[in-house]
């Protein structure tokens, strides 16, 4: 075809020129980001074998609020960069929250004999993540109310 670039010369050039590119490099260094800081976390505290999972689950709730807080922000009351959200929400929080660790976890529980444990873990997680977002929407929502009465 004319005005293509064949092999890989040509699949490189349309990277660099495709729309999503920066959209795509915000999120790989949000999300090494983010994965960093959780796994600082799981070295500052570590979960014993066949422990209660709390890094993984306090990490996750945190994550979570700061999910509810930013969302609000940047829809509500700031006009961010078209990268900020892909950045920051998708690559750094999504980074650092962990549910595919939280699946693993319970597992471990479970293959450990402590399905009661991991049943527990499993609920908890669920309803204070989800908590955790809905009181961070809620207070960011009244924070903001308050500050412009």
């Amino acid at each position: 075809m004319p005005g293509t670039r064949p092999g890989a010369l040509g699949i490189l050039g349309n990277l660099r020129t495709h729309p999503q590119t920066a959209v795509v490099a915000a999120v790989a260094l949000g999300g090494a980001t983010g994965a960093s800081a959780r796994y600082g976390a799981s070295l500052l505290w570590p979960t014993t074998t066949g422990g209660f999972p709390w890094t993984t689950l306090v990490v996750n709730v945190i994550g979570c609020a700061v999910i509810g807080v930013f969302m609000v922000v940047i829809s509500e009351v700031w006009a961010a960069h078209r990268l900020v959200r892909p950045f920051f929400g998708t690559g750094v929080l999504g980074g650092f929250t962990t549910f595919s660790t939280y699946a693993v976890d319970i597992a471990r529980l479970v293959e450990k004999g402590r399905a009661g444990t991991g049943l527990v873990y499993l609920g908890t997680t669920l309803l204070a993540a989800l908590a955790a977002v809905w009181s961070a929407v809620w207070l960011t929502r009244r924070a903001l109310a308050w500050r412009q009465a």
